[in-house]
């Protein structure tokens, strides 16, 4: 008799056989953007001023949320800055930005405000857009990469999530 023809028996006979456990699917993956086109956000950066408090309450609420801390830093003047805050407000990768970090957009002026922000954290921007992944307790995930989005205007959506998610992994 086949091996096919036992396996129905056997469920018929209640013979327990070993199914290896399937891996728990996460609750909010990765999110697949295709080929999705973010549109540029004419201004995702406050008012330079507001910056501060603004990190010192994300830091409060990662560590009351577990999440943690995703500092962006930029100027509305910047093209690829704008283009990236496109991309974390697709409708795809919104609810997943939200469900992981906190998030805030920290406005550099001309690169030259706000920048002991980072430097708390070991890093001297250079360049914008500059994303540090921090720890609700300041531990910095992305000290290798924290210019890898300099570009994001030729890199694709899927592309800008995937690396978040890598550092966020860390």
């Amino acid at each position: 008799m086949s091996l096919r023809r036992l396996l129905p028996l056997s469920a018929l006979l209640g013979i327990v056989t070993a199914v290896p456990a399937q891996a728990a699917v996460p609750s909010n993956p990765v999110p697949q953007v295709g080929q999705a086109m973010p549109t540029a956000v004419p201004a995702p950066y406050g008012s330079p001023a507001d910056a501060p408090a603004q990190v010192a309450a994300a830091f409060r609420a990662a560590q009351a949320s577990g999440k943690n801390v995703l500092l962006d830093f930029g100027g509305n003047w910047c093209p690829d800055c704008r283009l990236m805050a496109g991309v974390l407000r697709l409708p795809q990768v919104a609810p997943w930005i939200d469900a992981h970090f906190v998030e805030v957009t920290v406005n550099v002026g001309r690169i030259n405000t706000n920048l002991d922000i980072a430097q708390r954290y070991g890093v001297t921007i250079k360049a914008v857009p500059t994303v540090l992944i921090i720890t609700p307790q300041g531990r910095l995930l992305n000290p290798d990469g924290t210019l890898a989005l300099g570009d994001a205007r030729h890199m694709s959506s899927q592309a800008v999530v995937d690396l978040l998610a890598a550092w966020n992994a860390r």
